[in-house]
């Protein structure tokens, strides 16, 4: 419907001609455009006129009976293209009644003053930037704070020290769009379209693409100048890591543990064979060149923890070791941290700034230590398995044997419940944003939990657990998968998002132990098993080459 002064009222379609009930076009012709297609041709015509097909746009509005913009809002941009303030301010009062709130046109005002005060102000007209400054933008009282950031520049001595306090690109097309851009939020859809809208709504599908595709994993992002809109999203399975690159034989023994270092350089490697061996990462090949074995381990290495810096590390023992061992790998000078013999530590962790770490275990020892194996605190009673510290730098999670995580801050002897099990957890992990924890449960299999809002998010299908420990890991560029030994010899991979496995790994010839992502260089996968190998995964093109073939 048209008002009588000839302006279209809020939310009515912006066809002009040939329209219908219910839609718009030649109806003696035959020819009829839904609401979805009239909105449909505005957005093609605004690529157009973008790209400077301004004909074929005015052809494709003349023939559809649709209308690109508002007349007044067309008329309102050229004002403001042409930096005619006086006129574009006269067109903000003819668009007042399709706005609704008198807010909008406060503040759209404001941003077209401000602009012209700069613009004032650049040209070396002084006297009429102040006569702006007090006459038109003070008497608005709206954003004061701003009016005096705006007052202050004033005091510019030159062209250039106004655009760099001002961060502003001067008076031209440029600055004048970037304007145009921040008043057209306030204009409705129907009135005027948001710039670029279909290059917007693009640019949305191939993101949904993207979190849709179920093997990405790479860092480069997926933009509209790169990809194809004929065909959808889908990375190759085959650059994943599925495929194994190596497998290393230097342990003797069950391979209990794996983890990289957080540079992603290093991995460590502990054994019943009572060695811990540190690997160097080549990122190329994708595989593992030893770098030293550390000895001495007693009872055998069944847990490891890497400090953020890369250098040292934790190992810890199976069940009955009372004893953990404090490593320099560069120096290999290492430390013995024991309180008693009669404790049984099993699990350790690092705080965030690599200066203390917690151990624990199931007869009840929970201490804090600083990098000399000091005790610095003790909390007594917990029958802890499994530790992880958080990144407010104090609350420390620990899983304990009544099948629950709980977070503990030591120095202000305090803890919480954070997660309530009903069978054993034998292992978990917290993924880098301090969200998401991953257990590993007895019988049941692999968990995801909140641990913000406390509540199980997914069970995770496919995984043999049962009451062996096996311990599970986020990967990928953006942690959006998961992987996780089995009991049935075989490495999962799942999407975070997905219940059903997008892999399963095959090769290991006994129960898969622990399976852990490489943080940095997210195409690597490692997995150790009781069958005494490390297995390296990879993408296709990593695989070695068949040696003894013609090319």
């Amino acid at each position: 419907m048209q008002s009588t002064n000839g302006m279209v009222q809020n939310g009515a379609p912006s066809c002009s001609n040939g329209s219908t009930e219910n839609g718009h076009g030649d109806a003696e012709n035959g020819f009829f455009l839904n609401h979805p297609n009239q909105e449909i041709v505005r957005l093609i015509g605004q690529f157009l006129k973008n790209e400077g097909l301004t004909k074929t746009c005015e052809s494709l509005m003349d023939e559809s009976g649709c209308r690109l913009d508002h007349p007044a809002a067309e008329k309102f941009r050229q004002h403001v293209m042409d930096g005619d303030w006086s006129k574009a301010d006269h067109d903000l009062q003819e668009l007042r009644p399709l706005l609704g709130q008198d807010t909008n046109i406060l503040e759209m005002k404001f941003l077209i003053l401000e602009q012209k005060y700069l613009e004032f102000l650049e040209e070396g007209r002084v006297l009429d930037a102040l006569h702006v400054l007090r006459n038109e933008l003070t008497p608005l009282q709206h954003n004061t704070a701003r009016v005096h950031q705006l007052s202050s520049f004033m005091m510019c001595s030159n062209t250039d020290e106004l655009l760099e306090r001002t961060n502003w690109e001067g008076k031209g097309i440029q600055s004048r769009m970037v304007l145009m851009n921040k008043l057209q939020s306030y204009l409705p859809p129907t009135i005027m379209l948001p710039p670029n809208r279909l290059q917007e709504l693009l640019n949305q599908a191939l993101e949904l693409q993207v979190l849709r595709c179920s093997h990405h994993n790479t860092t480069r992002g997926v933009s509209l100048s790169e990809a194809s809109l004929l065909v959808d999203h889908v990375c190759l399975k085959s650059s994943f890591p599925i495929y194994t690159i190596q497998v290393l034989n230097d342990h003797c023994d069950e391979v209990w543990f794996c983890s990289f270092s957080p540079d992603g350089t290093k991995l460590a490697t502990g054994s019943k064979d009572q060695n811990v061996i540190i690997w160097d990462v080549d990122p190329e090949t994708c595989t593992l060149s030893l770098k030293k074995v550390l000895e001495g381990h007693n009872t055998g290495v069944a847990y490891i923890s890497w400090n953020p810096d890369s250098t040292h590390l934790i190992a810890c023992g199976p069940d009955e070791s009372p004893e953990v061992w404090l490593w320099n790998i560069e120096t290999e000078v290492f430390l013995k941290v024991t309180q008693s013999a009669d404790d049984a530590l099993v699990c350790c962790a690092w705080h965030k700034d690599g200066t203390k770490f917690v151990v624990g275990g199931v007869r009840g020892h929970f201490y804090q230590c600083d990098l000399k194996g000091n005790v610095l605190d003790s909390w007594e009673g917990v029958r802890v398995n499994g530790l992880w510290c958080r990144q407010d730098g104090k609350t420390v999670l620990a899983s304990d044997t009544h099948h629950r995580i709980r977070g503990y801050i030591f120095e202000e002897v305090a803890d919480q419940q954070i997660i309530q099990e009903d069978h054993p957890i034998m292992s978990f992990t917290v993924d880098k944003k301090d969200r998401l924890a991953l257990l590993n449960v007895a019988t049941q299999g692999v968990h995801l939990w909140d641990i913000k809002d406390k509540c199980l998010v997914r069970k995770y299908q496919g995984v043999t657990q049962g009451h062996f420990t096996i311990h599970s890991t986020f990967g990928g560029v953006n942690q959006d998968f998961i992987a996780s030994g089995s009991e049935d010899n075989q490495v999962y991979i799942w999407h975070i998002r997905n219940e059903q496995p997008i892999a399963t790994l095959q090769g290991h010839t006994r129960t898969v132990n622990c399976v852990s992502w490489n943080p940095v260089y997210h195409h690597m996968l490692v997995s150790v098993s009781d069958d005494c190998t490390i297995r390296v995964w990879g993408p296709k093109d990593k695989m070695p080459k068949p040696t003894g073939v013609a090319s």
